[in-house]
């Protein structure tokens, strides 16, 4: 049975205080805690098998270079990609996207192509593609929100041209916690043999994904976000495409052979992980998707979608509380992610909201974390018609108590002002 009360003795920091409150961790979107299991299996790597990997003959240098390999394995085995090589390390996911988009760009595109992203991207599944419309001269074209916030599907396909040549859309939206149908937009991109990209940050943590199911090109996470290190992020490929595709940097692992006349590059994956890669962190991410598939995503899921459901009832009997994202009948698209902005008591319908800012440091003084401000998704912040929001996201560790916790404490907040 998944009781988050027995998973949170598992993580040392949620037992400690904040300003002599027990803390109540809710910026789970921005970073996740990390299990002892996690940080244990970091204080044993460098202390028992610190060493660089591939191409030492020593004992330790071995050791690491299996572990390295085999946390490859288990990030394949997690979203369940074809072949270990399609797995490639990087430091997040910001990075995965810099990569495909600078390779990709390089590979494929040329002067005039587009590409298609949406409304509620994170900045860094914005900025990378923005650095080809300068460089490449490239165009950008936006998926447009429906009235409640979704991505307009019809208009989605209304943007496909001949001169369509990419898709990089985000699985679940960090600010309003809405998870995307993804597959259906990866169906109609394929209808145009055009390759998606699909930033999974928000969504591997959550649910489980199968990366062959879903029929996506590229699909991105980051470790920190999943109970792992920072440091570590995971960028999925279809072998055909990154075979094709040129380096993203040069050095290291990444050469096959160097002449000053001609340098020929590695295999896969290795063609796209230059310099000495960060093998402890990819062993403690290697630990915590182990961590997760023992409980099980389904579990974890279910957790989740039950507190986000409670969480959102109990928000919505607040007076003068607005949350942003899918509600009513569509309030099971709205995955562990809540923003929000509320009113001070007895406000009038002129009465401005309680700014973000403020609510958010009154929440910390009651020990209580959440994240505010435009997280990273300005342009999105202005198609809401708002500077930032509260947000409030939950792990697996957060628990039903926590909710009504967080809801006093705005309701306490709410008769400040």
């Amino acid at each position: 049975m998944f009781d988050p009360n027995n998973i949170r003795e598992q993580f040392p920091i949620l037992q400690r205080e904040v300003y002599g409150k027990k803390l109540i961790y809710l910026d789970n979107a921005a970073t996740t805690q990390k299990p002892l299991s996690v940080i244990e299996a970091i204080t044993e790597a460098y202390t028992n098998v610190n060493a660089n990997v591939h191409r030492g003959v020593h004992f330790l240098s071995q050791k690491a270079t299996e572990q390295y390999e085999d946390a490859r394995e288990t990030g394949r085995a997690f979203i369940n990609a074809r072949h270990r090589h399609e797995i490639i390390f990087t430091r997040g996911t910001t990075e995965s996207i810099n990569l495909v988009a600078a390779s990709f760009g390089d590979s494929f595109l040329n002067a005039g192509d587009e590409v298609i992203v949406s409304t509620m991207e994170h900045h860094s599944n914005i900025v990378p593609w923005q650095l080809l419309v300068e460089r490449l001269r490239i165009k950008l074209r936006v998926i447009p929100l429906t009235a409640d916030a979704r991505l307009d599907k019809e208009a989605y396909r209304a943007l496909f041209n001949e001169k369509t040549r990419f898709v990089s859309i985000t699985h679940t939206s960090n600010v309003m916690g809405v998870t995307n149908p993804v597959k259906e937009f990866i169906d109609i991109a394929h209808e145009h043999n055009v390759p998606v990209l699909i930033d999974g940050a928000q969504s591997v943590p959550h649910k489980k994904v199968d990366v062959q199911e879903l029929g996506a090109d590229f699909f991105v996470f980051s470790g920190h976000k999943i109970y792992g290190p920072t440091g570590i992020g995971v960028l999925y490929g279809k072998e055909e495409i990154l075979n094709r595709m040129k380096p993203y940097q040069g050095g290291g692992e990444m050469i096959q052979t160097v002449r000053f006349e001609k340098t020929t590059f590695n295999e896969l994956p290795y063609k796209f992980e230059a310099g000495t890669p960060d093998y402890v962190a990819s062993t403690g991410l290697a630990k915590a998707l182990d961590y997760l598939s023992a409980i099980g995503m389904d579990k974890i899921e279910e957790h989740e979608r039950q507190l986000t459901r409670y969480a959102i009832e109990k928000m919505q009997e607040i007076e003068g509380m607005h949350i942003f994202g899918p509600l009513g009948e569509h309030i099971s698209e709205h995955d562990a992610v809540i923003s929000f902005e509320v009113k001070p008591l007895g406000a009038t319908p002129d009465t401005p909201y309680i700014h973000h800012l403020d609510m958010g440091t009154l929440l910390d003084r009651l020990g209580i974390a959440v994240r505010t401000g435009h997280h990273c998704a300005e342009p999105l912040m202005r198609r809401l018609g708002v500077e930032g929001t509260c947000r409030a996201s939950f792990g697996l560790y957060n628990t039903l108590e926590e909710v009504d916790t967080l809801v006093a404490g705005i309701r306490r907040i709410q008769g400040m002002f």
